[in-house]
């Protein structure tokens, strides 16, 4: 197995692990080692656009989710749960912030109050299609240093890897 030592921290650490135990393969943290930090880099690139923005953690993927929803832009809120892959509460806590920010509101899904919808306001949709400019302007900035094909080779990989652990 040839390492490229030196070309980042995840290689070193293979090849450390190559000297202190040569019986054992490292080199699965080629990937996930660099896919791990991969994914905190670009948390911290990601990160700042919604920030400046006003938006608390995950608030954009509330906004996101129900503006992919197409007209009426609503979603109960437990479809919000799902869509998002977080707690009832992690999302409730968005919901507040944004409601009180004016960008979604509630109402009751059923007719006895249990079920709850939450939808953009006028103003929440024209947040939200600005915020997605700039969101997918710093995902291409952030990919810039790849080109399309190697983008679409990543994509298929990435996406490979997904269903595998899916599945």
């Amino acid at each position: 197995m040839q390492v490229n030592t030196g070309q980042d921290h995840v290689a070193e650490i293979v090849e450390q692990w190559a000297v202190e135990r040569p019986d054992l393969d490292a080199s699965p943290l080629l990937v996930l080692g660099r896919v791990s930090w991969v994914a905190n880099a670009m948390e911290a690139e990601l990160r700042p656009p919604f920030a400046a923005a006003g938006l608390g953690n995950g608030d954009f993927d509330v906004l996101a989710a129900l503006r992919r929803a197409g007209r009426p832009y609503t979603l109960r809120h437990r479809e919000l749960t799902a869509a998002m892959l977080v707690t009832p509460g992690a999302v409730t806590k968005r919901v507040d912030r944004l409601v009180e920010k004016g960008y979604v509101a509630r109402a009751a899904a059923d007719e006895d109050g249990r079920g709850q919808l939450v939808r953009l306001t006028r103003a929440g949709v024209r947040f939200v299609d600005r915020m997605i400019e700039v969101h997918l302007a710093n995902e291409a900035r952030m990919l810039g240093g790849l080109s399309e094909r190697e983008r679409a080779q990543l994509a298929r990989l990435l996406g490979k890897l997904v269903a595998q652990l899916e599945g």
